[in-house]
């Protein structure tokens, strides 16, 4: 049996990758925390960026795409410590669970569009 995920589930992830990286876009101004001077210019620059691969991903799918979105996923997740702003509770939240989704998905479309068999054994 063949793992593989078909155009429209791609979209999905596509889709699902847009929402959470406009939710980290946005997340300073409606967590109220745009004036910190760590967390707001990071959520803006990584959630920016998961939405450009996303739309891009959209039209033309290149697994250096995936990639990118995990790596930007796990510095999502990761820099409230790396960037000291874990204390703010709200930029911290929002950070880790748009990071965590993108990380995910991103791994999760890796994972399945390798064409890989589920069990070698």
């Amino acid at each position: 049996m063949m793992k593989s995920l078909s155009s429209d589930n791609k979209n999905l992830f596509d889709i699902a990758n847009i929402v959470a990286g406009l939710g980290l876009l946005l997340s300073p101004w409606y967590l109220g925390y745009a004036a910190e001077p760590n967390a707001a210019p990071n959520a803006w620059i990584a959630g920016a960026a998961v939405v450009l691969i996303a739309v891009t991903a959209l039209f033309a799918f290149h697994q250096a795409e995936d990639w990118a979105s995990l790596a930007i996923g796990l510095w999502a997740a990761l820099s409230p410590w790396l960037l000291g702003f874990a204390d703010l509770s709200s930029a911290t939240t929002a950070h880790v669970l748009a990071g965590l989704v993108v990380a995910v998905l991103a791994a999760m479309r890796l994972w399945f569009s390798g064409n890989r068999p589920f069990s070698t054994a």
